[in-house]
């Protein structure tokens, strides 16, 4: 397993545990969904596999090994985290932005060069802002900037990618991009989600509750009618898309 939890707990020190004893395994390739309502830890999980955190319980592994005791430089340069909230109140460009993602590859023996430029050029294209690569960030809208900040992470060249609800502020046409590029790579991504429907295309999901792993598989296997309900306190119907067949979930009231 690349990434894998070990009865992971986090809490502030003054308060309750947030997460408690999670247990998660993640394949190499694969495309995890977390899910869960507000609160329910999963913006913290990004942060403690990001390294970001410290876990208060258990332990973060990567590729077997335990997390805190991978030098940071390695760690960075294996690991990609995008949050939610991420900004920068620097006056530079998109381009200077996303050239931040290859940080931990550069070292006085391994100066930039041209192969740093390509990287940088392909991530740029990969979400549609190659176009407006010589823009001062502080005049980008909120989706720019999102898209911007994935490129950045694509730029890490990371084997793992942690994304924290990356279709935020993204109109539908954006949305789909993004997802469908998320989709399309070819390494480990764990990315959160509110939208219980974009995470139909995900390998698997972990639907997180009150801190704690409520299930973990296949999406069509866990999110079934009772758990909806009794996780998000919504009614559920499952259809079928009419073209493809793939499920579609309509919600209700209770």
């Amino acid at each position: 397993m690349i990434v894998s939890t070990h009865g992971l707990g986090w809490g502030p020190r003054r308060g309750g545990m947030i997460l408690r004893d999670l247990d998660i395994a993640v394949r190499e390739g694969e495309t995890l969904g977390l899910v869960g309502p507000n609160g329910s830890g999963k913006s913290t999980l990004l942060r403690l596999l990001a390294g970001i955190l410290t876990p208060v319980r258990g332990e973060v592994r990567l590729a077997g090994r335990m997390l805190r005791k991978v030098p940071r430089r390695e760690a960075a340069q294996a690991i990609a985290l995008v949050e939610q909230h991420a900004e920068t109140e620097d006056r530079i460009s998109v381009r200077d932005a996303v050239e931040i993602g290859r940080t931990p590859w550069l070292s006085a023996l391994s100066p930039w060069s041209a192969a740093d430029d390509a990287i940088v050029d392909d991530a740029l294209r990969a979400v549609d802002m190659q176009p407006l690569a010589a823009r001062d960030w502080t005049t980008l809208s909120g989706g720019e900037r999102q898209r911007a900040h994935i490129a950045r992470a694509l730029a890490q060249r990371p084997r793992v990618l942690l994304l924290d609800e990356p279709a935020n502020h993204l109109d539908i046409q954006h949305q789909l991009s993004i997802l469908g590029l998320i989709a399309g790579l070819r390494l480990t991504t764990i990315v959160a989600l509110h939208d219980l429907n974009q995470v139909m295309a995900c390998d698997r999901v972990a639907v997180l509750h009150q801190g704690q792993l409520r299930a973990l598989g296949p999406p069509k296997a866990v999110l079934t009618p009772a758990l909806v309900a009794d996780v998000f306190s919504v009614g559920v119907s499952i259809l079928s898309d009419p073209e493809d067949g793939t499920p579609i979930l309509r919600f209700k009231p209770l």
